[in-house]
């Protein structure tokens, strides 16, 4: 069953049980994202059960610090800057690239 939450800087999504702890985090301002109980690796995308061993995942907060991995700059009024960025804990997930001038963002960049 999905609940729909307002989720701060998103909007409202539909959210469902298996990735709760992934939107509360972003309601409290964190990225909390699954690890694999056995193989301590990150996932990505937000899921219940391991795509490494089809078991279980523990959530945990990450620092949300990683590189950009690839990205494009979207030139509309306002241009705004969407890409992969690589976690510091393995994963490359979609974002946006925020505060930042678009034509300054190169990949290897922190972020």
């Amino acid at each position: 069953m999905t609940e729909q939450r307002k989720i701060p800087f998103v909007g409202t999504v539909d959210t469902n049980p298996e990735t709760k702890p992934f939107w509360d985090g972003c309601v409290a301002g964190k990225l909390v994202i699954p690890q694999c109980v056995e193989t301590k690796k990150y996932v990505w995308y937000p899921r219940a059960i391991s795509p490494h061993t089809l078991g279980p995942v523990e959530w945990r907060e990450v620092s949300g610090k990683g590189t950009v991995y690839t990205y494009s700059v979207m030139r509309g009024n306002p241009p705004y800057v969407i890409g992969y960025v690589e976690l510091a804990e393995g994963v490359k997930m979609m974002t946006n690239i925020v505060n930042c001038d678009p034509n300054s963002v190169k990949i290897g960049m922190a972020v």
